[in-house]
């Protein structure tokens, strides 16, 4: 699931740098994700994994990092697989 979430960050994040390069703990908002690409990035993965992030989910640390938006994620659709 997390190449997965790589690449839907990769293709909806509009992040300047190469996510490729990223750790699964860096930090998305310092690496360049904006407000708008998380928007766009939530919509993408509710999509892929056919959930629903709760009121309560759609906050600034759940889309912090890959790693973060992985266990969302897997919390959201417990039939995903986090590696």
């Amino acid at each position: 699931m997390t190449e997965d979430v790589r690449k839907i960050i990769a293709s909806h994040g509009k992040l300047p740098v190469d996510v490729a390069t990223l750790a699964d703990d860096a930090d998305l908002y310092a690496a360049g994700l904006s407000s708008f690409a998380s928007v766009q990035l939530m919509l993408a993965l509710e999509e892929r994994f056919d959930i629903e992030f709760p009121e309560t989910m759609l906050n600034r640390k759940t889309f912090s990092s890959i790693g973060a938006i992985s266990s969302a994620v897997a919390e959201l659709a417990p039939g995903e697989q986090v590696a």
